[in-house]
C-alpha cells in the first residue's frame, strides 16, 4: 500500500516543490556545463582560463602528463569553478530533493530516481516537469483550497461573529 502524505504536511509539500524546481533548473544547467567542459578538456585537449595575463579568456593546453603540477598558467581556470559550482549544486539539489521526497511519503527508490537527475544529463528538466505536474496534480484533488482554509481560521470566524453581534454594530 502507498502511503499518502499527511494534510497538515501540504504547505510544506508547497515550499519544498518550490525549492525543488528552482534547484533542479540550476543543477541541470550547471551539469550541461559540466558536459561542455569535459568534451573540451577530453576531446579537444584545452582549458579556459579568465583575466590572465593574456586577455579576458584563453583556452590553454592541458599539461603534459607528469608535470602537471610545474604547469600553471596565469588566470581563474573556469572548468574547475564549474566542477566544484556543479558538485555544491547538486548537494542542495539532493536536500531539495529530500524535503519534497519525506512529506510526499515516495518510496526510496523514488528518491534514488529524482537524485539520477543531478548525474545523467537532460533528467532533471524531465524529471522536474514530471515530478511538478504530479505533485500540483495531488494538492489539487487533496488540498483545501487557500480561502477555504482562511475562512476556518479562528481569526475570521471571531471577526465575522462580532459583526453579527451587537457590541460589534457601530
Amino acid at each position: 500500500m502507498q502511503l499518502q502524505p499527511k494534510p497538515a504536511d501540504y504547505p510544506r509539500i508547497r515550499k519544498a516543490l518550490s525549492v525543488y524546481k528552482v534547484t533542479s533548473v540550476i543543477t541541470g544547467v550547471m551539469l550541461l556545463l559540466l558536459c561542455a567542459v569535459m568534451v573540451m578538456k577530453y576531446a579537444f585537449n584545452v582549458q579556459l582560463y579568465l583575466f590572465g595575463p593574456d586577455g579576458f579568456a584563453k583556452f590553454e593546453p592541458l599539461a603534459p602528463a607528469g608535470v602537471e603540477s610545474d604547469f600553471q598558467p596565469g588566470g581563474f581556470d573556469l572548468f574547475k569553478a564549474i566542477l566544484i559550482a556543479h558538485g555544491w549544486f547538486y548537494v542542495i539539489y539532493l536536500i531539495s530533493d529530500f524535503m519534497l521526497w519525506s512529506p510526499m511519503r515516495w518510496n526510496f527508490w523514488r528518491f534514488l530516481l529524482i537524485a539520477l537527475g543531478g548525474v545523467v544529463p537532460f533528467m532533471s528538466f524531465i524529471l522536474e516537469a514530471r515530478v511538478v505536474r504530479e505533485v500540483n496534480a495531488f494538492l489539487a484533488t487533496h488540498d483545501v483550497e487557500p480561502a477555504a482554509a482562511a475562512s476556518d481560521s479562528p481569526d475570521s470566524s471571531t471577526a465575522a461573529s462580532s459583526a453579527h453581534s451587537p457590541e460589534g454594530r457601530s
